[in-house]
């Protein structure tokens, strides 16, 4: 798939699947999150794109915080960038339902993270053991998350406080950014994600692309 291949997203199919292609590389990556498209394997081990017609995101002031949440995150201790392979690894265990993150995806986002391009949010209980996170790819004021985890009996409520601690970065210094969460799903919702229109959501990138980035510093 050439980059030229995304086109107009006016002309693009009216579903959230917009093309295929053989092969993923970090440039074919990083341009399609500027047009709003991101990459997922198909069973057939072909790469879809997808730009859903209707796009989930998260108000940075409308993260759902419960009182279960603000509990357990006074258990953990949560670091930025410091086991972003801990962190895709666990994403990516072949356990998990509706697994999709392969070899090609694992390869890419490493080396986008080395880039400086990827980030992720590690969540550590008390005997210092990694219990969830999450990753995603960062431009300008854009977050795409990609991806989260917890592990099942170490740390409940883990990849909640993750995404707090996420939230809360992104928002630090009041810009103006956009937290893309891809797909709606009930877990989502529970959280605050909402649907926005796949035109809504490329005039909120385009705006967000343009907005400051947020500090990964710490």
């Amino acid at each position: 798939m050439e980059l030229s291949t995304f086109g107009d997203d006016e002309v693009w199919p009216r579903q959230d699947l917009i093309g295929v292609s053989a092969e993923v590389d970090e440039t074919l990556v990083v341009e399609a999150y500027t047009r709003g498209v991101f990459p997922m394997p198909l069973e057939d081990g072909v790469v879809g794109w997808f730009s859903p017609m209707e796009r989930a995101v998260i108000p940075l002031d409308g993260l759902r915080v419960t009182r279960s949440m603000r509990k357990s995150a006074r258990r953990y201790r949560v670091t930025v960038d410091r086991d972003f392979e801990g962190v895709i690894g666990g994403c990516a265990d072949p356990s998990r339902d509706y697994g999709w993150i392969d070899e090609r995806i694992m390869t890419v986002y490493g080396s986008l993270h080395r880039r400086g391009l990827v980030h992720s949010v590690e969540v550590w209980d008390a005997e210092d053991r990694l219990v969830g996170g999450l990753y995603g790819l960062a431009l300008g004021g854009l977050f795409a998350g990609e991806s989260m985890f917890h592990h099942p009996e170490l740390g409940r409520d883990a990849s909640k406080v993750a995404l707090m601690h996420l939230v809360q970065r992104l928002s630090a210094d009041g810009a103006e950014r956009l937290l893309d969460v891809q797909w709606r799903t009930p877990h989502l919702d529970s959280l605050g994600a909402v649907g926005v229109s796949r035109a809504g959501y490329l005039r909120r990138l385009h705006a967000a692309l343009k907005a400051p980035p947020a500090d990964w510093s710490s």
